[in-house]
């Protein structure tokens, strides 16, 4: 279970991303985040990573106090996660295969594991005829399968997708929506933060839809109607900093997944 319960994030003195946020995921839910830019979805993200500590507030992720966990303990914390990025983060130099199985050495798993379970998770997401093949060689739908995979191959406990559909066309974004309900079906939580009404619509699934830093709605299923929302009838403050689309460089890796700095 994930229970986020009173949280603010303050980046400066007045400048407030979220505001008395209160969250409850069950083990095993499918969850949309929804809102603009600056509305606070991709602070909650980076606070479920430990990419960023919360001001006031808790956090808990299955029985683990994000608040009073040491940094010490956030690498080990973060191989208990998926996280699935809008711009793949893959290695270049890497084919599929190796890319999969850079998550498992990370974590120390053995060759003999890792040639059994790379293998079955390429079928999972439907890329065992390219193993060989390079990120350069793929389409951006097939790059996001095997980030999906680079995700999964640890067996976490909980899935972060941040914007996962952002650079698909719209076949391929729900191809990939499918595969997430797909594996949220086999039993791992998964919380996806996106902007897309068209996406959350087809999806059928819970929406929490956030707005400068508040929490709005909660909806356990998508109503249509705010799909039609007329987005030109609200006008929205310059988004605060240190959350959606800032600029960030440098990256490592942690638990199998490709973390900023």
């Amino acid at each position: 279970m994930i229970e986020i319960s009173n949280v603010c994030k303050e980046y400066s003195e007045g400048n407030k991303a979220l505001k008395n946020v209160t969250i409850t995921v069950e083990d095993g839910e499918f969850v949309f985040i929804m809102g603009r830019n600056g509305s606070g979805k991709t602070t909650i993200f980076k606070l479920l990573m430990k990419e960023e500590e919360l001001t006031s507030g808790k956090i808990v992720v299955n029985d683990m106090n994000l608040g009073k966990m040491p940094r010490s303990y956030v690498p080990k914390y973060r191989r208990r996660l998926g996280v699935v990025f809008q711009d793949f983060r893959l290695l270049n130099d890497r084919n599929v295969y190796e890319n999969v199985a850079f998550a498992m050495r990370v974590v120390g798993a053995s060759s003999r594991r890792i040639r059994e379970s790379v293998p079955e998770m390429l079928q999972m997401v439907g890329l065992s005829a390219k193993y060989k093949m390079f990120p350069h060689q793929l389409s951006g739908g097939e790059q996001q399968r095997v980030a999906i995979a680079r995700a999964l191959i640890n067996r976490p406990e909980v899935l972060l997708a941040d914007e996962p559909t952002g650079n698909l066309d719209s076949h391929n974004a729900m191809e990939i929506m499918k595969l997430l309900e797909e594996i949220n079906e086999m039993g791992t939580t998964v919380i996806v933060v996106t902007h897309s009404h068209e996406i959350v619509e087809k999806m059928h699934k819970r929406v929490i839809r956030m707005e400068r830093g508040c929490v709005i709605s909660d909806e356990t299923e998508y109503a249509d109607e705010a799909a039609a929302e007329d987005e030109d009838d609200f006008e929205y403050e310059e988004e605060e900093a240190g959350d959606d689309d800032e600029e960030e460089t440098g990256s490592v890796a942690e638990g199998g997944n490709i973390y900023e700095d």
